[in-house]
């Protein structure tokens, strides 16, 4: 989120926003302490608060929120895996403000049965152990889909970027040898990457300015 305003912005993990809730859910790395975390969330609001009223909402228009913090730590006393925040009447505990806020601190360290038995498999999933529960199965093969399409992204790029140095090198040479010589390189890190050849000859067609056919021709002969 980026306000015109001099401040500090934020970029939020998870942001779903429903007719009526808002959630944030921010994975927490590091252990910054209680008091840091604490007002982070604070922070949080602000800025989620901000967005909704510089799109035109009014104050009584303000959705509820649930702001989550997933840490791979303890906090506060140890003892509980899930703790809750509203703002309350000191005066009179049982009394709500009822401004629609709540912060949630998830803890995958604890010593309380404090947390569903769905809860407390995802929070030993954050410390690395094993889990048969659908869900968990369910993120961490998510997880591992997003990690591989990173690594095919980073390929992809490294070899766009190589692409591009083979065709630089032949314009440097000067020489339709040199060209050739980089389209041949071009081919053999296309097949290298184990894309199909059709790709491979389109990659070929748009970065040496060749027809679709003469592109194809040069991949066929040469795969």
């Amino acid at each position: 989120m980026k306000f015109r305003y001099s401040g500090k912005g934020i970029r939020l993990d998870v942001y779903v926003e429903g007719d009526d809730t808002i959630y944030d859910i921010e994975m927490q790395v590091r252990d910054y302490g209680d008091d840091e975390l604490a007002h982070r969330t604070r922070y949080y609001q602000s800025m989620i608060d901000v967005d909704a009223l510089a799109a035109g909402a009014d104050y009584k228009e303000l959705k509820n929120s649930y702001i989550i913090f997933l840490c791979p730590f303890s906090l506060f006393d140890g003892q509980r895996h899930m703790y809750t925040f509203r703002n309350i009447c000191l005066e009179e505990r049982k009394l709500e403000l009822n401004d629609g806020t709540t912060k949630v601190f998830l803890c995958s360290e604890g010593e309380l049965d404090d947390v569903s038995a769905d809860v407390k498999a995802f929070l030993d999933y954050m410390k690395g152990l094993p889990s048969s529960d659908d869900f968990v199965n369910e993120v961490d093969n998510f997880i591992k889909e997003v990690k591989i399409k990173d690594e095919e992204r980073v390929s992809y790029m490294t070899y766009e970027m190589k692409m591009r140095e083979a065709h630089e090198d032949g314009k440097e040479e000067g020489r339709n040898e040199g060209i050739r010589e980089g389209m041949l390189k071009a081919v053999a890190m296309l097949k290298k990457l184990k894309l199909s050849k059709e790709v491979a000859a389109k990659q070929i067609a748009d970065t040496y300015s060749l027809t679709y056919e003469e592109a194809v021709a040069m991949v066929n002969s040469n795969w």
